[in-house]
């Protein structure tokens, strides 16, 4: 298999007549975005209720911490088990298959009773959460080389959204009608969606299945990356960013509940939604891909990211500092995401989950990375320290940039 990633767009291009499919309609390609936000918000639902489950099942606080930790575990499984089978199975059938066994999972965790219930209701939850990237992968191989990326920023419009809206809406919901309303109410809309999509959703995949035993599916998933530079060098762009995007969000909170702030676990949530402005940095991005520019929207877009960590480390003297900072940081992590999803499935739409499953391991490897990291080292040295690793992993993926741009083809470049 050719290492260079414009031989291999355009055989695949001339094998699967991808150059003359009609760009999937709006409203469709709306419907793949808000089930995407839909199905990943369930992984975030929980983090604004801990304290609540905790008391109502009684469960000790290490106990409780491991509900996230589960949540995060079953969807990196899920990355790699679960995802794949987009590339060998009926994708419409493989959606709604999953979206009521996530049905299933939710109701698993609004009615558990003890403990050990609801861990597990939980793992399977982020499990079976993986229908995100399994929607991603059929809604790019719908969608011509010239439009992919449009149709790819769309749908990760609508991730970006889940992702803030889920602590907001579940912390809102919860107060109002108590934790177990959330999952409950989560329930309900995935069964609405997953009708909705079975009756919408194209019955072709797009690009044929391949004939794999499940066993061979997930050996190419490895081999893909051996074979392929532009696949390691993108995935390593999204572990660097997201454990930038990790190390934020991970321990902002702490400088905010104190001096001179003291903001409520709520009004910290909410400052998520300042975060919006990556859905638009999503589809900005997608559009920038399709005409061909994807390697400069790469390097303005961690350029960007290493610029926001210096207002941010200004957040203790001036909240207008941290909104800038924020905005920054999104409009960037979003921006890469996109352009990498965009570029690693050009390279073999017939292997589009894999490759997309395969890629998103390394983002849940940096979110992980930057957490673990960041609160460590805010308890050790404080937020200053937190910003300089920041822009240490931002500053890592710029420099990677810079000497890997002229050494690996653009598939997008050939593609339009």
């Amino acid at each position: 298999m050719s290492g260079d990633p414009e031989t291999a767009t355009r055989r695949t291009r001339t094998r699967s007549g991808e150059g003359a499919a009609p760009v999937p309609p709006r409203g469709v390609v709306l419907l793949f975005a808000v089930a995407c936000g839909a199905a990943v918000a369930n992984v975030y639902f929980s983090q604004p209720l801990l304290v609540t489950m905790g008391h109502d099942l009684a469960m000790s606080p290490a106990l409780v911490g491991s509900v996230v930790t589960l949540t995060h575990v079953g969807y990196g499984l899920g990355l790699f088990f679960l995802v794949p089978l987009g590339d060998v199975a009926d994708r419409r059938r493989l959606i709604v298959a999953q979206l009521l066994l996530l049905v299933v999972a939710l109701a698993v965790v609004s009615t558990a009773r003890t403990a050990a219930v609801l861990l597990a209701g939980m793992a399977a939850t982020g499990l079976l959460a993986v229908v995100t990237q399994t929607l991603v992968a059929f809604a790019a191989s719908l969608a011509p080389p010239a439009g992919r990326g449009r149709v790819v920023g769309l749908v990760t419009s609508g991730v970006v959204i889940g992702i803030l809206l889920a602590r907001t809406a579940s912390g809102l919901l919860a107060d109002l009608a108590g934790w177990r309303s959330v999952y409950l109410a989560s329930a309900s809309l995935i069964a609405l969606l997953s009708l909705v999509l079975y009756r919408v959703l194209p019955r072709h995949n797009g690009t044929p299945p391949v004939p794999l035993r499940y066993g061979q599916l997930l050996r190419s998933t490895i081999t893909l990356f051996a074979r392929e530079r532009l696949l390691r060098l993108r995935a390593l762009f999204g572990l660097l960013v997201f454990a930038a995007f990790s190390t934020l969000w991970s321990s902002v909170a702490l400088p905010l509940s104190e001096a001179p702030y003291f903001w409520s676990h709520s009004a910290i949530g909410a400052l998520g939604l300042i975060g919006a402005a990556g859905a638009l940095a999503a589809t900005a991005a997608g559009r920038l891909n399709d005409r061909g520019l994807s390697r400069h929207t790469t390097g303005i877009a961690l350029a960007l990211l290493a610029a926001s960590w210096l207002p941010l480390a200004f957040t203790r003297s001036s909240l207008w500092a941290l909104v800038v900072g924020v905005i920054l940081l999104y409009l960037a992590v979003q921006a890469v995401h996109v352009t990498n999803q965009t570029l690693i499935y050009a390279l073999h739409p017939d292997a589009g989950s894999r490759l997309i499953g395969g890629y998103m391991v390394f983002y849940a490897i940096g979110s992980a990375t930057g957490a673990i990291a960041a609160t460590a080292l805010y308890t050790a040295a404080g937020w200053g320290a937190v910003c300089a690793l920041g822009a240490t992993f931002s500053c890592l993926g710029l420099v990677l940039w810079v000497f890997t741009r002229h050494s690996t083809p653009d598939p997008t470049a050939k593609a339009t």
